[in-house]
């Protein structure tokens, strides 16, 4: 596959099973993401890549992270009634979420003041290491997903990954083999997203 054939062709992949990627292509995957612009050679990001029991850890930090939420929630509706069993499967839901894929690399930021280069930068270009991260998986026969949600912006789980303070997860970035071939999505048409100034 060449670089315009992956460009042209890369879609996420949402239904993964083992293997994951190798020690050798997860380096590849890893060294991709370390290629993207990136103004001032800051380096903005963080890869977390949790695997094995990693995927437990995090699925135990999303459970707390939403128990606290609803706890949160209702306090501030006293005397709300509670739906045990959609509780229940809410929890239970939130508790399987790591577990869709055998890797997850979640991207954060690792913010570096800069005066010429502004914070939005520098989350732009952590966005750009996911998405190179999932190209390189794709273009080496596995199914990737980046994937945000409530839990990318909670704080239980930034500081449960151990991000300082102020910094974002870019996103989770599932890895693995696709359990079945997925039809070739079709292609977006541009020319409504294009303005032209030409001479």
């Amino acid at each position: 596959m060449d670089a315009i054939e992956l460009l042209l062709q890369r879609q996420s992949t949402p239904v993964l099973t083992e293997p994951a990627p190798n020690e050798a292509d997860l380096s590849t995957i890893l060294s991709a993401g370390m290629r993207v612009p990136d103004h001032g050679g800051l380096k903005p990001w963080h890869f977390h890549v949790i695997t094995g029991q990693g995927l437990q850890r995090l699925s135990d930090l999303y459970v707390e992270a939403t128990t606290i939420n609803l706890a949160k929630q209702t306090g501030l509706l006293e005397g709300a009634n509670i739906d045990e069993q959609a509780l229940k499967e809410k929890m239970a839901k939130v508790a399987k979420m790591p577990f869709r894929a055998p890797m997850i690399i979640v991207i954060s930021t690792q913010y570096v003041e800069h005066n010429k280069v502004p914070l939005q930068e520098q989350l732009i270009t952590a966005g750009c290491c996911a998405q190179a991260m999932q190209m390189a998986a794709f273009s080496l026969g596995y199914g990737a997903m980046w994937r945000t949600g409530d839990l990318a912006y909670d704080e239980t789980v930034k500081q449960g990954l151990g991000l300082e303070a102020g910094n974002e997860i870019a996103g989770f970035l599932y890895i693995g083999t696709p359990k079945k071939e997925c039809n070739t999505k079709p292609a977006k048409d541009y020319q409504d997203k294009v303005t032209y100034w030409q001479s």
